[in-house]
């Protein structure tokens, strides 16, 4: 049972204890995690040799850090995973606002407290989860949000003077006492905020409403920026970034199939009805997010996040799951035109330069969903014989995919096309309708992504139209 007073406290290890820092604590427990050689960030994929390296050296150095990097690449979810290396609990004063250690209090309450009570003075125990504070930095933020202000109405009540510490209304800042401050997005907030974080990191003051007032805090701060917000918004002042121990650099996976752990990981597709969906499907949905990083068309600085892939696989499996209830099908499965009709998955995660604004955003993403295609048919069907399946389109004939169909009922229009089905039997290394069907659907989409074949909603697919510059090269010649 926990203690509940100062003098139950005493005859606890927590005495041991006392004077402890939260960073020794983060670094106490890291060091018994990697001895027990268990994952420092449990959930977090393709950062094992980069960036957990480098947060685990910050850690044991006992530094503030910041992590820089483009959105959707985790760095807030590795801040608030710093919790799970804080003790479960830890035993603070009862009355006082800053988490005062009963053995060190630093508030001026929290001394009166133990000087009044001594022995007496009541315990609480806050959890580790109430030992993180987080905040969105945004230009509108003041001194006071973060660390506190004079508060007349409380100075009135208490009857002292404004410059009296117990007038203060604490911010977020103290409030983190013995626990972790975390500053998203550094660079929009102000200079004079700023200022006031580094005062409280270098020297342990702060000066409100022009009164001095020491803090000496003992708190881990952390913070997560945009590299390229520096400059678009704003910047960190050279005080406040010398005083930062470790600077961070996070990255997008560096391939395809980790990209697919961290998807498979974070999208939500498990449904009450259960979605197939296939392997080809997934990568191309994962592909998207590498060609979109590196198209012209969309803006670098801004990023693609890892939230594209994300959304995207779980609006191909509604899609799917939309048809399933539709069309009454028991078994659904996820096929390659569903990421056409999961579009708005990908435009609302493009920041477009000004060629592709000029194109369309829907345009765009199409453009984009077409080339991950055939990414992704160039790896998994390279092998695959479709000359049989070209020479038909060639003839002048064309092939419409009905919307209204189930799956499994596919095949027998894909059996119009010769060679089409033995080669989806052979991609897919499946003889069950659905599975073959939707790896035919998949081929036809290959070949159409590596323009050996056209698509139009008119016609359905049909034979790709001649490269004009190649005729008039041989006409010329």
């Amino acid at each position: 049972m926990n203690a509940t007073t100062l003098a139950e406290l005493r005859a606890t290890p927590w005495l041991t204890r006392a004077g402890r820092s939260v960073k020794q604590e983060l670094r106490d427990n890291l060091v018994c995690r990697l001895r027990e050689n268990r994952p420092v960030f449990p959930g977090i994929v393709g950062y094992e040799s980069t960036v957990t390296p480098q947060v685990v050296n910050a850690i044991l150095s006992r530094h503030n850090f910041i992590l820089l990097g483009l959105r959707g690449q985790a760095k807030t979810r590795i801040l608030r995973q710093l919790t799970d290396l804080l003790d479960p609990e830890i035993p603070v004063l009862a009355d006082s606002e800053l988490n005062d250690d009963p053995f060190a209090p630093i508030s001026g309450e929290g001394k009166r407290i133990v000087a009044e009570q001594g022995d007496a003075a009541r315990i609480a125990w806050l959890p580790k989860e109430a030992r993180y504070i987080e905040k969105l930095a945004t230009p509108d933020v003041t001194v006071a949000d973060i660390i506190g202000d004079v508060d007349p109405i409380k100075a009135a009540k208490l009857g002292v003077a404004l410059g009296d510490e117990r007038s203060i209304l604490y911010g977020l800042l103290p409030r983190a006492n013995r626990g972790i401050f975390s500053m998203n997005e550094l660079p929009d907030l102000s200079g004079k905020v700023q200022v006031a974080l580094f005062n409280i990191m270098q020297e342990g003051d702060v000066q409100i409403k022009g009164y001095p007032i020491r803090l000496p805090l003992d708190v881990m701060l952390v913070f997560s920026a945009n590299p390229e917000d520096y400059t678009a918004r704003g910047k960190i002042i050279t005080p406040l970034k010398d005083r930062v121990g470790s600077e961070i650099r996070t990255h997008y996976p560096a391939t395809v199939e980790e990209g697919m752990a961290i998807t498979a990981q974070e999208a939500w597709t498990t449904r009450e009805l259960a979605v197939n969906v296939p392997d080809f499907v997934a990568e191309i949905a994962e592909e998207v997010a590498f060609v979109a990083r590196d198209d012209s068309r969309v803006d670098k600085h801004s990023g693609v996040s890892q939230r594209l892939p994300i959304s995207l696989l779980e609006n191909v499996v509604s899609n799917a799951e939309r048809r399933a209830y539709t069309l009454g099908e028991d078994e659904p499965v996820a096929r390659v035109t569903d990421l056409y009709g999961a579009l708005g998955a990908v435009t609302g995660k493009l920041e477009l330069e000004y060629e592709g604004e000029l194109k369309g955003g829907e345009a765009v993403a199409k453009d984009i969903v077409r080339r991950a295609i055939g990414q992704v048919y160039s790896r998994r069907a390279v092998n695959a014989e479709t000359a049989e399946i070209t020479d038909y389109f060639e003839a002048d004939n064309n092939l419409k995919v009905p919307d209204t169909v189930p799956t499994a009922q596919l095949v027998g229009v894909f059996e119009q096309v010769p060679g089409l089905v033995a080669a989806a039997r052979e991609l897919s290394g499946s003889r069950t309708p659905q599975d073959v069907a939707v790896a035919a659907e998949f081929i036809l989409e290959g070949l159409y992504a590596r323009k050996q074949v056209a698509r139009s909603e008119e016609r359905g697919y049909s034979a790709a139209e001649p490269d004009m510059s190649q005729t008039s090269r041989r006409r010329w010649n």
